[in-house]
């Protein structure tokens, strides 16, 4: 009669003994995505710096905290990159208070302080000009980004600034290059490094390569105190917001998607766009000539199978001469 309690005491114990092993393999496998996670980040940064020539010697890179993940990520790994770079460069931080109502002013000043590095809170009432300029219910996003840049600008002037860094991502130039397709007219995106609107400082993004979900995992990781934007990240209507939904319902339907559309902005072919600017079409003439190059409107052989490695005879009658 006494043995079901003993083999439920045995059990009790094998399973107090397996718990602490449990938690022990569960914090090391945390561990390690941590590390891969850290190491990711760092790669995907420094190529982008190289790849576009973002950083060079002697830079003082501003670089501009929002409060939010992605300016907090940006910080944490080009402090992480500096203390391994070939060559010298300095970091200051600067934070723009636009009078948003509620904003915990304490929260960057506290957390910079305890960095250790230089940095600047400028205050510039802004929120009262956009919701003074611009009806209620409109988007107040470009306005706010216009005046902020303004500001921007100045500090880097005023503190010898050489480059101001900006958090976008990958996902934000995706989205923006959705934006400007479906709503403005252009192929145009952000680029990784620009000259400033005033022509007087050079910009950079150097987390280009980064996808916003990384950042999100680093920030949860590293504890970021994260300051939410009252003024516009409320408005659940924007344009941005539901491109960003449309490419995450994509890369549920059809993974690698995303990475395959970001892959497309640094492949362009002018040569099969529309733009008399990037591609001299009057001075198409045929060559007698075999070009790689031709009329290929679509590049989907690794996938669909070759067609130009087929004769001609042994594809299907609507494939010969296709309309």
């Amino acid at each position: 009669m006494n043995a079901p309690d003993e083999n439920a005491e045995l059990h009790a114990q094998a399973h107090a003994g397996s718990a602490p092993a449990t938690g022990r393999r569960s914090a090391e496998r945390a561990r390690i995505e941590a590390n891969k996670l850290d190491k990711r980040l760092a790669r995907l940064t420094g190529q982008a710096i190289r790849d576009f020539g973002m950083i060079a010697a002697g830079d003082r890179v501003m670089v501009c905290l929002s409060g939010g993940k992605d300016s907090y990520g940006m910080l944490d790994v080009l402090l992480r990159l500096r203390e391994r770079a070939p060559i010298d460069f300095d970091v200051v931080a600067v934070n723009l208070d636009q009078g948003h109502p509620g904003f915990p002013k304490h929260v960057l000043p506290n957390y910079l302080k305890g960095m250790g590095i230089p940095f600047r809170i400028e205050e510039q009432d802004t929120y009262s000009v956009v919701k003074r300029v611009l009806p209620e219910g409109k988007t107040l996003c470009s306005l706010c980004s216009r005046l902020r840049r303004g500001v921007l600008y100045r500090l880097a002037g005023e503190l010898g600034a050489t480059k101001i860094a900006l958090g976008h991502h990958r996902d934000d130039i995706i989205e923006t290059f959705f934006l400007n397709l479906f709503f403005g007219g252009k192929l145009k995106s952000m680029p990784p490094k620009l000259v400033s609107d005033d022509g007087r400082h050079v910009v950079i993004r150097p987390m280009a390569y980064v996808s916003e979900r990384d950042l999100e995992t680093c920030a949860g990781l590293r504890g970021f105190p994260i300051i939410p934007c009252d003024l516009c990240g409320s408005q659940e209507n924007l344009q941005r917001k539901q491109i960003k939904r449309m490419l995450r319902e994509w890369e549920k339907l059809f993974p690698g998607r995303i990475e395959s559309i970001f892959n497309a902005l640094s492949r362009v072919t002018p040569s099969h766009l529309l733009d008399r600017a990037l591609f001299d079409f009057a001075a198409v003439a045929a060559t007698g000539q075999p070009d790689q190059a031709g009329d290929r409107a679509f590049d989907g052989d690794e996938e669909f199978g070759s067609f130009a490695t087929v004769p001609v005879t042994v594809l299907p009658v609507a494939l010969r001469n296709p309309a």
